[in-house]
């Protein structure tokens, strides 16, 4: 006997998450998604990491240090740390007081340095001094999450095994409403998953790098640029910003109005 169930529709999501979302099927998000790309590609045709390296070494040590830290600061610092430390094994023999010296600036520091040499240990120890181009033997390396796993293998080995999250690509993940079932824009597993579901395998990559300048340029945290912006089209929170604006502007002037109204009130009272 036949079950009576109806088949479950897989669910692209209508929760808020801090902007306008769209009611659409999993196939017209997949093509408003291309509709971004394509533009994106526009705007940024040779899109590259933003963390300066010229080895999966240096990659790895300044993906590590960018960990709540600006990928400038990062820039900034890694100059004089790969003058000093030019090999996994100088990172594995390093005295620590003079590496957190050297990245104090990028913030957690003690944490940094303890990771970065044990990652060179671990690279001298099992991996003849290379860094691995898999995420199984990256992810054993002290200090290396999915996240930076992703960027090394995207980035130098050109292998897209997943989506860099970082916190542009996850506000403008939930901007562009090209995620349903994350919390927020800080719930970055289930992000990637999503993105990794709306874009083309072989994009993602270049599509995090993308997301990232787009988020620096025009899409910033506090004060999108949406008026400077040519994929309002695609995006269903295109000017939201400005509208909450207004609107807590005239709450905040209404609000304003209502205590001097009482406190002329109680004047006249007495």
């Amino acid at each position: 006997m036949p079950s009576s169930k109806k088949a479950k529709k897989k669910k692209t999501g209508t929760q808020k998450q801090g902007s306008r979302k769209l009611r659409e099927s999993l196939t017209k998000k997949k093509d408003r998604a291309l509709k971004i790309l394509g533009e994106l590609e526009r705007l940024y045709p040779a899109p590259e990491c933003a963390l300066t390296h010229e080895s999966a070494l240096q990659l790895l040590v300044a993906t590590i240090l960018s960990a709540q830290c600006t990928d400038e600061r990062v820039n900034m610092v890694t100059p004089a740390l790969f003058d000093r430390y030019n090999s996994a094994h100088a990172f594995a023999e390093a005295e620590t007081a003079e590496l957190e010296s050297l990245v104090q600036s990028t913030g957690f520091y003690r944490n940094k340095a303890k990771n970065i040499i044990g990652a060179g240990q671990v690279l001298v120890r099992d991996f003849n001094s290379d860094v691995p181009d898999n995420m199984d033997d990256l992810l054993t390396l002290p200090g290396v999450a999915r996240k930076t796993a992703n960027v090394i293998l995207g980035t130098w080995f050109e292998k897209n095994e997943g989506f860099v999250v970082d916190t542009h690509i996850g506000r403008l993940a939930h901007r562009f409403d090209l995620t349903w079932s994350s919390r927020d824009s800080k719930d970055a597993v289930k992000i990637e998953r999503d993105l990794m579901e709306v874009f083309p395998q072989d994009r993602w990559t270049d599509v995090g790098h993308m997301f990232i300048l787009h988020g620096r340029a025009i899409c910033n945290a506090r004060k999108p640029l949406c008026d400077q912006c040519t994929l309002t089209e695609s995006c269903p929170s295109a000017f939201e910003h400005e509208k909450d604006a207004i609107a807590k502007k005239k709450s905040v002037t209404k609000n304003k109005a209502k205590r001097s109204k009482v406190s002329k009130s109680g004047k006249r009272s007495n």
